[in-house]
């Protein structure tokens, strides 16, 4: 029986779909903010919090991430081996030498909580991959698109959605209908 109250969605009618990212030159968070609603599936009108309807991603590229300010030296990865005294900690910098994948898997999945959902069915369908190539090509063809690139403030051409509408002299808009 159906109740006309209760919208719930079966997941028999899922649709998983693959995104490709290209993580060239862009800054860590900013990608990790595009990501992490695609894994869990918030741009999906058929969301709920308590079901898996996420998508895969593949983000190709990982050793070419950009950080802003001094993070490089200054942004600290820690971890506990489990023994006592047995805290290890990791400059940005030393992660980029030895496991690149590890600062956006670490970005990302830090934007979630940490519940089994995440655990068990969120984290296996991110795919993170130093280079160009990666094994997805069936799922993932040659002509793919990227996702876009997420716009950055400071670079001059973002106009935060108003357009050139809303542009006039004496904006404080950078980009839109002023020039430098």
């Amino acid at each position: 029986t159906l109740h006309s109250a209760t919208m719930s969605f079966t997941g028999r009618a899922l649709q998983r779909a693959w995104h490709l990212v290209d993580a060239k030159d862009q800054t860590v968070g900013r990608l990790a903010t595009v990501v992490a609603p695609i894994l869990r599936g918030k741009h999906k009108p058929t969301y709920a919090p308590h079901q898996d309807v996420g998508d895969y991603v593949v983000i190709v590229n990982a050793d070419k991430v950009h950080f802003t300010g001094n993070k490089w030296q200054d942004k600290l990865y820690r971890r506990h081996t489990g023994y006592p005294g047995g805290l290890k900690q990791r400059r940005a910098a030393d992660m980029l030498e030895r496991k690149p994948e590890d600062i956006l898997k670490k970005a990302i999945l830090g934007m979630m909580r940490r519940t089994n959902q995440r655990h068990k069915y969120i984290e296996p369908r991110l795919k993170i991959y130093t280079g160009e190539d990666h094994p997805h090509k069936a799922q993932l063809p040659d002509g793919v698109q990227c996702l876009p690139a997420h716009p950055r403030s400071r670079s001059g051409d973002h106009h935060f959605g108003l357009g050139d509408k809303y542009a006039s002299e004496g904006s404080y808009q950078r980009g839109a209908g002023q020039s430098d």
